[in-house]
């Protein structure tokens, strides 16, 4: 079940290479270190965590391709909009509380930390104390650990299911397990994006982790282009393919920095008409190519504005684990697609508490971050 709630406002509230460079929103002018990718770690639909982020000087360095100058009206906004999910498919969150969340995942009841839930649980301690696997060790979102099985011993992996895809749960080292829900509410809208288009779309996928969004994507009629830096993700993602028996759905699955990926795209003139990006805090490519968020966010939407189509229908961005407002992105957004008309619609992504039978509403739990360009 998925709700749509939001408060409207009035409509108040990056480059050509031979332009001059524009500084971004920090004030700082754009950076020439290298870009990345979503690091080889299961993170926010990603492979497996890097190591400790090391000086960006060290890596190779990338062409330097400035800021565009934008002009005209900014979009009209919309804010603040708060997409819920109650859970779909095999995945609801039963119960929260104490800095934990208890989740169900198909078969299984699983414990995770979870620092926003700072309320007492709801439901008594036995109930949590009965689940099938509780992740333990460093609480921190990079944090490793492992897994403790209080029941029975678990596979690294088994089947789920969310928006008729078929795919694999995992256990990982970084408390992870292969799919992040609160994105089934932009998934839903990008499937009903696809199904309704009197013609054929061409979706991107930036930091595609395991490869979910991708398969929902295909599987309701889009062309997929799927980019991860990670190739233990990319190798997950071809799994959770064959597992649906959707191999002949046209997805290109690419294993590469995201940045450079996108610089290219915008060099060949290829157009996309729906971008989903979920990039981390701070990632590395598969060539050593450093990102940080604050840093190259600018230029990486900048480029995303670039390679959107005519008659594109969104460009998604979400933000998972800063420390930020959702108003950050919200104006680098409406700056962003200064003169393309439409909305920019900004806000939070969070959960609500269903239960044990998954549909008794309780508390709702923020995950992310997100802002959303869409034509009208």
């Amino acid at each position: 079940m998925v709700k749509h709630r939001e408060n409207r406002h009035g409509q108040k509230a990056a480059g050509g290479l031979g332009a001059k460079p524009r500084r971004d929103i920090s004030g700082k002018p754009p950076v020439k270190a290298a870009h990345a990718s979503r690091p080889a770690k299961p993170s926010r639909d990603h492979g497996e965590r890097a190591a400790e982020p090391r000086d960006a000087a060290t890596a190779p360095a990338a062409p330097e391709r400035p800021l565009m100058t934008r002009s005209g009206e900014r979009p009209a906004e919309r804010v603040p909009v708060i997409l819920e999910s109650l859970g779909a498919g095999d995945f609801h969150l039963i119960d929260s509380g104490n800095g934990l969340k208890l989740e169900q995942y198909g078969p299984y009841r699983i414990v995770r930390p979870e620092a926003q839930a700072l309320w007492p649980p709801s439901l008594a301690s036995h109930v949590w104390d009965n689940a099938d696997a509780i992740f333990t060790g460093d609480t921190d979102e990079d944090g490793m650990g492992r897994w403790r099985f209080p029941r029975e011993a678990l596979g690294e992996t088994w089947p789920l299911q969310l928006l008729g895809v078929d795919f694999l749960g995992r256990f990982t080292a970084f408390r992870h397990v292969g799919v992040f829900p609160e994105q089934i509410v932009h998934w839903a809208w990008m499937k009903e994006q696809v199904e309704a288009a009197k013609r054929p779309l061409k979706v991107l996928n930036l930091f595609g982790y395991t490869g979910v969004a991708s398969l929902v994507a295909a599987a309701a009629g889009a062309e997929v282009t799927h980019v991860d830096a990670s190739k233990k993700a990319i190798g997950w993602a071809r799994e959770n393919q064959a597992l649906g028996r959707m191999e002949k759905l046209p997805i290109r699955w690419i294993c590469e920095d995201a940045m450079k990926f996108i610089l290219r795209e915008e060099r060949r003139g290829n157009k996309y008409d729906i971008i989903l990006t979920d990039p981390p805090k701070f990632g590395r490519g598969p060539n050593g190519e450093v990102w940080h968020l604050f840093e190259h966010l600018p230029l990486m939407l900048d480029i995303c504005r670039e390679i959107l189509s005519p008659k594109a229908l969104g460009l998604v961005l979400t933000a998972y684990s800063i420390r930020a407002s959702f108003y950050s992105i919200h104006e680098l957004m409406r700056e962003t697609m200064r003169g393309a008309g439409g909305a920019v619609e900004s806000g939070e992504l969070v959960i609500r508490e269903a239960g044990l039978d998954g549909r008794t509403p309780g508390r709702a739990l923020s995950t992310s971050l997100f802002s959303r360009w869409v034509p009208k």
